[in-house]
């Protein structure tokens, strides 16, 4: 009796179908443990926003931005200067000595995008309107970025936040149902972080509640609430002596002696330089910590403060101090967003597409597996279990990946399953063809794999050409589609080609000992 042969293309394929089964099991199973495929907005429910980008603000913090620099050189260089002022749009100044114009001027011309305007000693500073557009640009790019690296860090799987349109940003959250998590990210997207550190101005103190905003900008400094009371509030100096910019982390940690929570926070090098001088250069006056607005403490400054490290207090809950790490870690908004549009997605129109998908997807299976087997015999039940171990490397693939399932997605597996079916097709007619001249059944098999190729080879190239195209300029599901399409094409042709051969191979000897083709690929020879 001759032995099965096993070939290299059997085992390839075995390999591949034993990591299909035990990666695709999570999935199937929706066991706790192991990677699973992450459902879609579309398909599990959700939240949508489509937030805008205030990006005037962000020109006014560049403006503010580059006060603070002028600022801080100035008390470096002992330059001395009055009236400094910032508004919306510029800021403005007065030197007090003639001979500290080279030094400023040269300041200056360091910048770039600064329009610097000069009457005798005084100088007006705005931002060109290169600067303003790039300003704008990066505003809104920033803003993507940082929404997104909240969102990852917030635990979200697979949440879609895109550009869309001049300004707007897009922002998917599949998965959010209740309301508390929906505030609670909410909260977090929208949270500016504008962490600034700035001087109180002791002589204002005391008229805090008072002062109009008149009165303020005229005294140059700014009126903010304490975070725990509007009726608490300071007065601070509209310059801040830096800002979250500098910022390198944030962690939440808790105060030893009251043991609540606290957000310690790591500045970089420059930031550390100048916290350092500023604290050294003024030891019994108060810094305050400024967050989005609001004091969080003015603590007295008792000793010069070196390696850039400080704290934030405020009486936070544990997962308020941990959401407010997140995006202080996470960046600043540049510009504050604002919603235009929201919409909560129940999870019973993802429900419903789902059952309707599987039914479409069983239906079709059924007649396709029935099909294969009526007119291909036993080469056709070969093809089925080439199919379903192609779904089963799928979803493996896709699940190993943390990938998104979308409905275009579950369509993008239902056109890959046609795929591998027709290439199955193209091969079992190949194979007739060759039983129809009379070759012999070795040689057919082998002849028919061969002239299949190229179509199936191009076919397949084809389709993973606009996989690319639209993975590349597309959003959202449309990407989904295109990589469960680019997975689904490799797959069949691990299994559809590889695959059915190696099997072909193996039971070779047994077919030819038959010689029933009838039985095998469901045509009888003549």
């Amino acid at each position: 009796m001759r032995s099965a042969k096993v070939t290299y293309r059997l085992v390839i394929f075995l390999i591949a179908l034993i990591f299909g089964i035990g990666f695709s099991a999570p999935s199937f199973l929706q066991t706790d443990g192991g990677s699973k495929i992450n459902l879609g907005l579309d398909l599990q429910g959700g939240l949508y926003m489509l937030l805008g980008v205030e990006t005037q603000e962000a020109i006014h913090s560049k403006v503010k931005s580059v006060a603070s620099g002028i600022n801080y050189y100035a008390g470096k260089e002992d330059i001395l200067i009055d009236n400094f002022k910032i508004k919306e749009e510029h800021v403005s100044f007065e030197l007090l000595d003639n001979d500290d114009q080279n030094k400023i001027d040269g300041m200056l011309k360091e910048i770039e995008g600064l329009n610097v305007q000069k009457e005798g000693l005084k100088y007006t500073i705005r931002l060109t309107e290169t600067e303003q557009s790039h300003t704008i640009e990066y505003a809104i790019n920033q803003a993507v970025e940082t929404i997104r690296n909240r969102l990852d860090q917030f635990g979200l799987a697979e949440p879609t936040v895109a550009r869309q349109g001049k300004e707007n940003i897009l922002v998917e959250l599949p998965g959010v149902k209740t309301q508390a998590d929906e505030q609670r990210a909410r909260e977090l997207i929208a949270k500016a972080a504008h962490l600034q550190l700035m001087a109180l101005d002791e002589k204002r103190q005391l008229q805090a509640n008072t002062l109009s905003a008149a009165e303020a900008e005229s005294y140059g400094v700014i009126v903010y609430p304490d975070v725990k009371s509007d009726q608490m509030k300071y007065t601070v100096k509209n310059i801040p002596v830096l800002d979250g910019s500098m910022l390198t982390d944030a962690r939440v940690a808790f105060d030893q002696r009251t043991n609540a929570p606290i957000i310690n926070f790591t500045l970089n090098a420059e930031g550390a330089r100048i916290f350092g001088d500023f604290t050294g250069a003024n030891v019994g006056k108060r810094l305050a910590i400024v967050l989005d607005g609001r004091v969080y403490s003015a603590p007295v400054i008792n000793e010069r403060i070196g390696g850039g490290s400080g704290q934030i207090s405020g009486g936070f809950s544990v997962e308020e101090a941990h959401d407010l790490a997140i995006a202080l870690r996470s960046g600043a908004l540049l510009a504050p967003v604002k919603m235009l549009e929201k919409r909560s997605i129940g999870p019973s129109l993802g429900a419903d597409s789902i059952n309707q998908s599987m039914m479409a997807l069983a239906g079709a299976g059924v007649l396709v597996v029935l099909f294969m087997i009526a007119y291909y015999g036993f080469a056709g039940i070969l093809a089925n279990l080439a199919l379903v171990a192609n779904i089963l490397i799928l979803v493996a693939v896709m699940a190993m990946f943390g990938a998104t399932l979308t409905l275009p997605g579950m369509a993008g597996i239902v056109l890959t399953v046609g795929m591998a079916v027709d290439a199955n097709v193209i091969i079992n007619e190949r194979i007739r063809e060759f039983l129809r001249d009379g070759q012999g059944i070795a040689l057919s098999v082998r002849k028919g794999y061969e002239n299949a190729m190229s179509a199936i080879v191009d076919a397949n190239l084809t389709s993973i050409i606009t996989s690319v195209v639209l993975y590349a300029y597309g959003t959202g599901p449309v990407k989904g589609f295109a990589v469960t399409m680019s997975i689904g094409i490799a797959a069949s042709m691990l299994t559809a080609i590889l695959g059915t051969r190696g099997m072909f191979d193996t039971i070779m000897d047994k077919i030819e000992k038959s010689g029933n083709t009838k039985i095998w690929f469901g045509y009888k020879r003549g």
